[in-house]
């Protein structure tokens, strides 16, 4: 029993001694874990640099970036805080003897406003306990100052924070007599590219300022056929047709015959026109054997008079016949002939055929229409704001939409009436088209360019860009380039008015500008708050 006894306890010591190990095992893992869990978790660097080391290490002379301007930018913060904390609603959160400032940038169906919310004791504090002023600095720019007001519960700036988010930022707080003191910076749709890079990459850097802007109104309109130099062939008579001579496309003479039709009206007025000239035959007869008689006193001068007066008659009736088959269009070929020739007017274009052998047709039928092509009319749509604007003699350059090309003309009629449902009114020009290059049912563009105006300030047409959906310019500000959302106005070719959103006297990048772009999405442009 001793011996069990003994064997049993060295048992149950092997057991609490296996369970001892087991918990000191967990336990130093737990802490290393938490000792070596990463702070990326929890907190955020407060530059907020949109390119990784990872990705400066892609780049070399041919990119644009310049590294040196880059670890210069990085040593001038280094002074500063390495991270930031995430608050609560998603800011950046500050925290100082227990008092904490949390700042972002909402902009949820309103203008861009700072929110700061504050915090003691890891707790939300009454935001109309802290005196709040934020100073925000922006390369190329003065200093903005951002005053706050109670709402809810939090102070919101009472002015709007301009695009685009890329400054730096120093936050003021006082609270309970002691002052507090934060900053940070953040950075968006920013590279740097030294001098050097910008002549290796042919980057042309320009200087905004005042211009001269050639107005241009861009209108829409439709090449159309030449109205004056156009014509809808219809049958004179009613009848048959025989035979059609052409066909849509073909170019035709005029006289050229298109179409025979066969005709019982023709026939009757040709039968009209024999049964006159022997009338007047007969007449004629009549009158030289009465006249000869009359001379010779053989028969009375009444007698010669009626016979002249006969002749007169039937020669009125032949002349009424032939003016009747000269209005038809008919020849004056013998008695049943019933055929007719329908004949072109005018040299052209068979533009529209509407008729086939064997149809039968009336006088009002529109059988062809043929069309000098020579010159077209391009037809333009002016808004009722415009219509000042546009004048009988001016210029206009008209470019196609389905090819290139474009040619030049003047306009040559404006429509005094404006229409009650579509309020615009239409214009008129009148373009040579020996090549017929403008075929009627083109759409195309039309440029009227008015005169000359002076604007205060202006860029490039070739500075501008597009980011992130909106139109910036990239402003030169020491070995940095940074994208400048701007509002724009009037352009021409060459230059485009600024309203909004950049300087005069600010440098931009011109020429090739779209390299720019390039880089800063290489570097992944981003839009923190």
């Amino acid at each position: 029993m001793t011996l069990n006894f003994n064997k049993s306890s060295k048992k149950t010591g092997q057991v609490i001694a296996i369970i001892v190990v087991i918990i000191i095992s967990i336990v130093l893992g737990g802490l290393i874990l938490k000792a070596e869990k990463p702070k990326a978790m929890t907190e955020e660097h407060s530059e907020g640099e949109v390119h990784s080391e990872s990705e400066e290490g892609t780049h070399d002379e041919s990119t644009g970036i310049d590294k040196k301007a880059t670890e210069d930018h990085e040593k001038q913060h280094a002074t500063q805080p390495e991270e930031v904390l995430r608050g609560p609603h998603g800011g950046k959160l500050f925290v100082k003897d227990n008092y904490g400032v949390e700042i972002t940038i909402f902009e949820e169906d309103t203008s861009p406003e700072f929110r700061i919310y504050t915090y003691l004791d890891e707790k939300a504090l009454d935001p109309a306990l802290s005196k709040v002023s934020v100073n925000v600095e922006r390369l190329g720019r003065k200093p903005e100052k951002y005053s706050f007001s109670k709402e809810k519960d939090y102070l919101k700036s009472a002015e709007v924070v301009a695009e685009p988010h890329s400054f730096e930022v120093h936050l003021n707080s006082q609270y309970n007599n002691k002052s507090y003191s934060f900053s940070y910076s953040q950075v968006e749709g920013r590279i740097s590219m030294s001098d050097k890079q910008l002549t290796l990459n042919s980057v042309e850097v320009l200087t905004a300022g005042p211009a001269k802007i050639k107005g241009i109104l861009k209108l829409q309109g439709e090449i159309k056929l030449n109205a004056d130099n156009s014509v809808t062939i219809v049958p004179r008579v009613g009848g048959i047709i025989e035979k059609v001579s052409v066909n849509a496309g073909d170019k035709v003479r005029k006289g050229q015959v298109l179409a025979t039709l066969s005709s019982q009206m023709i026939a009757e007025v040709r039968s009209d026109l024999l049964a006159a000239q022997k009338r007047v035959a007969l007449a004629r007869t009549t009158y030289k054997r009465e006249k000869q008689l009359w001379e010779e006193k053989i028969s009375a001068q009444q007698d010669y008079l009626q016979a002249e007066n006969d002749l007169q008659e039937a020669e009125i009736n032949l002349s009424r016949v032939q003016q009747k088959l000269g209005a038809l269009g008919a020849g004056t070929g013998g008695a049943g002939q019933t055929r007719y020739d329908i004949r072109s007017p005018i040299d052209g274009v068979v533009t529209s055929k509407k008729v086939s052998q064997g149809q039968v047709v009336s006088e009002i039928d529109s059988l062809f229409e043929v069309s000098d092509l020579s010159t077209v009319w391009a037809e333009m749509t002016i808004y009722a704001k415009d219509i000042i604007t546009v004048k009988a003699g001016q210029q206009v350059v008209v470019k196609s939409t389905a090819f290139d090309a474009q040619t030049v003309g003047k306009i040559a009629y404006v429509g005094s009436l404006v229409g009650e449902q579509s309020r615009t009114a239409m214009a008129r020009v009148v373009l040579n088209n020996p090549d017929r290059t403008w075929l009627p049912g083109l759409p195309v563009n039309i440029e009227l360019t008015s005169n000359e105006v002076d604007v205060p300030l202006a860029i490039s047409v070739e500075g501008v860009q597009s980011l992130n959906e909106e139109v910036v310019v990239f402003g030169r500000y020491g070995t940095y380039f940074e994208a400048r959302p701007v509002k724009l106005g009037r352009q021409d070719e060459k230059y485009v008015e600024v309203l909004e959103g950049f300087n005069a006297g600010e440098k931009y990048a011109a020429g090739n500008s779209f390299l720019i772009k390039a880089d800063i999405g290489k570097a992944g442009a981003s839009h923190d708050h």
